[in-house]
């Protein structure tokens, strides 16, 4: 086990959530608190945690796959894929929250989902456990996608 990249790819992507917090923070007892919100809405202190859980598994993913002895197309693709998805991401929550732009954000998400869907299936190519440790976490995003979009309905 390299635990050098263990650590840094979980780094990596808890430096995701730590970068996206810094505008979704400032935004939660202010703007976000006079948004109608639908009632499946979680309470504010359930997304921190979960938040942390979801980069921590795609951190051991990242791990999974950056760990492996192949550098060949599918690995490369694998890789840059899953790092367009992390920087679509931090996108969604500098323009949700930072830019207070819920319907911009709606259609970002959409995308997300989309790379995050084939970083799973890159992943699933090189190591069916990388994959399903991000089964969660476009799960999550589903279900943020309905959220995301319901609060443009309602505002």
């Amino acid at each position: 086990m390299n635990y050098k990249k263990l650590i840094a790819s979980i780094l990596i992507c808890q430096a995701a959530g730590i970068i996206g917090s810094f505008f979704t923070i400032s935004s939660i007892d202010s703007w976000y608190a006079t948004l109608n919100k639908p009632s499946f809405n979680p309470p504010s202190w359930l997304f921190g945690p979960a938040w942390i859980t979801l980069y921590f598994l795609m951190g051991i993913a990242l791990y999974l796959v950056w760990n492996m002895e192949r550098r060949d197309k599918i690995w490369k693709n694998a890789i840059a894929i899953f790092s367009v998805q992390l920087i679509l991401n931090v996108a969604w929550s500098i323009i949700f929250f930072g830019m207070e732009q819920p319907l911009l954000a709606g259609f970002e998400i959409i995308i997300l989902w989309v790379f995050i869907l084939l970083t799973i299936i890159y992943f699933g190519k090189l190591n069916k456990t990388a994959a399903y440790l991000l089964v969660p976490y476009i799960c999550w995003v589903t279900f943020a996608s309905v959220l995301n979009w319901a609060i443009v309905t309602l505002n």
